[in-house]
């Protein structure tokens, strides 16, 4: 009988103490897999709908204690933005982690050159294949180095990514109707950015800043393709969506709350209104899929302010601070954020001036 114990699956525990306990059904799987689900639908909206309660039960005396001209125009800022950004996050959400599950990592490098010097400008460009948020390409840059990468070639993918891929571009012409220059100088104002910061840390990096992230080379082992883009997407949409409605509600009341006078201090002034959006991009921390609607709100400000928004915030922002410390370590991550805000804001003011 021992061809049928090398033959027979391995025992659990509980069979192995006599408890005759059986195996869980193949189903069961399926079940811990919706319950999952079904936990992190219940979590993410369980905030959603307590402020939505207090909105409806407190709505008219908050209404009738505001100004119902200032209530109104919060709402109209804040649905607009939401709504226009919200396709454009779902769709990239799901690009980005169709690519994660499904396509190697590998693949990136076989289209680099060796030389580093040379590999910048092109892993630059290559950006545009991986559509998503931002916080997508930390891990993305991290595989890549892991493969062999050059660090700049890697980090200029990192910053490229989210700025310039064909879904942000889009977003940006929606949001900005009758206005091509604009999509041209985001394009090529991020663009000049990544490339720039690629050979920047190629002249001035030093190794010791960078902690080379450790992990797999590869797809999680023993996950399906499938599994990997149902995390990845629940990830990246709750996570992304959460910032694009806190980044919205900050617009909104930004542009109701602030006084224009205020704002007519900083949008007056084209030395002050460039780090002032830039500035407001780091904070706000939105998804790229979005921002440019947000910037599209902010009328106040010159359209070379507005660029700078744009060009800043998938580059630079609170989360991508902390994500970057977490992959690389904090001496790179202050280091490498503080010189791409300079070289993002005067990338802005170059492109701006010279197309818009």
């Amino acid at each position: 009988m021992g061809s049928d114990v090398d033959l027979a699956p391995p025992s659990s525990s509980a069979d192995r103490d006599g408890g005759g306990v059986t195996s869980p059904p193949a189903g069961a799987g399926g079940m811990r897999t919706a319950a999952r689900i079904t936990s992190h639908s219940l979590i993410a909206g369980l905030p959603v709908m307590l402020l939505g309660g207090l909105a409806l039960a407190l709505g008219p005396e908050i209404s009738a204690a505001l100004d119902d001209r200032a209530v109104a125009a919060w709402r109209t800022v804040f649905t607009a933005i939401v709504i226009q950004g919200v396709p454009f996050l779902l769709l990239g959400t799901v690009v980005s982690a169709t690519i994660s599950a499904f396509v190697p990592a590998w693949v990136f490098t076989r289209v680099l050159p060796r030389n580093p010097a040379l590999a910048v400008p092109v892993a630059g460009a290559a950006g545009a294949v991986l559509p998503g948020c931002e916080c997508a390409s930390v891990p993305v840059a991290g595989s890549l180095m892991r493969r062999g990468v050059a660090p700049a070639a890697a980090l200029a993918f990192l910053l490229s990514a989210p700025a310039i891929n064909p879904i942000v571009l889009v977003a940006t012409h929606v949001a900005f109707p009758g206005n091509p220059w604009m999509v041209a100088a985001r394009l090529i104002a991020s663009l000049l950015t990544s490339v720039a910061m690629g050979w920047l840390w190629i002249r001035a990096g030093r190794e010791e800043w960078l902690r080379l992230p450790k992990g797999p080379t590869g797809h999680t082992p023993g996950a399906s393709r499938a599994e990997e883009f149902r995390v990845s997407l629940q990830h990246d949409f709750l996570h992304a969506g959460g910032f694009l409605v806190v980044g919205a509600a900050a617009a909104a009341t930004f542009n109701v709350a602030v006084p224009h006078s205020v704002l007519r201090l900083f949008s007056d002034s084209p030395w002050l209104s460039l780090p002032m959006l830039g500035l407001l991009a780091v904070v706000l921390a939105v998804c790229s899929e979005a921002d440019a609607f947000i910037a599209a709100s902010l009328t106040g400000f010159s359209p070379t302010a507005r660029l700078a928004f744009m060009v800043v915030g998938p580059m630079v922002d609170l989360k991508l601070i902390a994500l970057q410390s977490g992959t690389f370590g904090r001496a790179f991550a202050v280091r490498f954020s503080s010189a791409t805000w300079v070289v993002a804001v005067l990338c802005s003011a170059l492109v701006g001036w010279w197309l818009l």
